[in-house]
């Protein structure tokens, strides 16, 4: 069949915004189909390959940032402080695997939120619901609840401006392996994992003055001064991403130029819809988020139509099932795709599977469920021996109070001190490094296991 961007306006869809005036809407997306991309063909191809690694159990994916990223408290100190946090955890998390990790932001574009319902209703006013700052506002009033498409031209602008911090801030030293104890923010470094951190900052530091010492100058490695940063977000609004979709001089395929990777979410994975219309006919490495509902057969048809030629890096699987449930749902997924010889990528996302209410009606995630996903994800690769590919987290550099418990020990009274999200609970920068440090432990201990033989292997098991 042949695919055309527009190909997905001839499907069902859900999620879809509904705007007032459709004029308005098409003279957002002609604007924004005559702007430069975001991103480039071989950026994606590059990330598609080192998924392939992810895949293969050779490498693994660290994928974190903002629930829902906000026009009001856009700024760059606010990029760079959750740049540190990403660049804290990978270095924890490549020192205890000693395999490179890849490092995959949800920002640059991650302004679209699903909803399980269309209104919202406070009191005796009901209003449509927010569905993230490119569609409408949070504010509660009609006004701010209006479905505007200018706010499409709003996040595209702030993503470019974002893909330039983090290039920026990658590639021109800042990521530079001797700058590690820099990333330490104040209020994480005053924590008890703030100083496993800087214990490990240390051990960075002589490891990097043992090799001048042997004449190998990290300064003029290339990988020891700079890294590569990938983006991601939620293809949600199809008009936003056909707008920004590119066909490749070199290749003639086409690629979704708004991000490196985008993923598909439970809402809207219906296999004759429009989202999976759209993003089947994409080149870009995809993720497909699986929650406790999705049945193998289900998983499978969408692999078919998804990655028909099955190729190593195009798909990523993030299980969202939550800490109750995964143990019980996720090895007949990882069975299924193992006996079908797919090529994908495992990674775990312990946020959303495990949101509850707080007396105070504020939605938060405990901490201590978060990292019982994370075990048990573990825990079940190890039986099946498939490979934990990474993690997938909601967090910010900032110092939230938004998840309970951790080493800072936030209860429920303590939400209100600094509750900031526009959407769902994050984890701040100490709980993120906290998890990073658990599932550093994880990957050394399968690390011990790969090598020693297979029999004295089984008996450790």
């Amino acid at each position: 069949m042949t695919w055309a961007p527009s190909a997905w306006r001839d499907l069902p869809i859900r999620q879809m915004p509904v705007y007032p005036d459709p004029k308005a809407l098409t003279a957002v997306e002609a604007e924004i189909a005559s702007s430069p991309p975001l991103i480039f063909a071989g950026e994606a191809r590059a990330l598609k390959a080192e998924l392939a690694r992810v895949a293969q159990g050779e490498a693994f994916l660290l994928q974190g940032g903002d629930c829902a990223e906000s026009f009001a408290d856009f700024h760059a100190n606010a990029v760079r402080d959750s740049l540190k946090v990403l660049l804290q955890m990978a270095v924890v998390l490549s020192y205890a695997a000693g395999a490179p990790v890849v490092k995959l932001a949800r920002m640059a574009g991650q302004f679209a939120k699903p909803r399980s319902s269309d209104t919202e209703t406070i009191g005796a006013v009901t209003l449509p619901s927010f569905r993230g700052d490119i569609v409408n506002g949070s504010a509660f009033d009609a006004a701010a609840r209006v479905h505007d498409p200018a706010r499409m031209r709003q996040a595209y602008h702030q993503s470019a401006l974002t893909l330039n911090l983090l290039r920026a801030f990658a590639q021109g030293g800042f990521a530079d392996l001797h700058r590690v104890q820099q990333w330490n923010q104040d209020f994480v470094a005053a924590s008890p994992q703030g100083e496993r951190y800087a214990a490990l900052s240390r051990q960075i530091a002589e490891s990097l003055a043992f090799m001048t010492a042997c004449g190998v100058d990290p300064a003029r490695l290339p990988q020891a001064r700079a890294t590569d940063i990938y983006t991601s977000h939620d293809a949600l609004l199809l008009p936003y991403e056909e707008a920004l979709t590119r066909q490749d001089s070199l290749t003639g395929d086409w690629y979704a130029c708004s991000a490196h990777l985008l993923w598909i979410g439970e809402r809207t994975r219906q296999p004759d819809h429009a989202h999976v219309g759209f993003l089947a006919g994409v080149a870009n490495p995809l993720a497909l988020k699986c929650g406790p509902a999705i049945g193998a057969d289900d998983l499978l048809r969408l692999l078919d139509i998804l990655n028909p030629g099955n190729e190593a890096g195009r798909m990523t699987l993030i299980t969202r099932m939550g800490a109750d449930l995964l143990d019980e749902r996720m090895p007949a997924l990882v069975r299924a795709v193992a006996r079908e010889g797919r090529q994908v990528g495992w990674v775990c996302d312990p946020m959303h599977g495990n949101t509850v209410s707080a007396a105070s009606g504020r939605k938060t995630r405990p901490f201590d469920r978060i990292l019982r996903e994370v075990r048990t994800f573990f825990a079940i690769h190890a039986a099946e021996g498939s490979h934990p590919g990474g993690v997938h987290l909601e967090m910010t550099g900032q110092d939230v109070t938004e998840c309970t418990g951790g080493a800072q020990a936030i209860g429920e009274a303590g939400l209100e001190a600094r509750y900031e999200t526009l959407c769902d609970p994050r984890l701040n920068g100490s709980q993120s490094l906290e998890l990073a440090f658990m599932v550093a432990e994880l990957l050394r201990q399968r690390r011990r296991l790969a090598s020693i033989p297979s029999a004295a292997r089984m008996a450790a098991e």
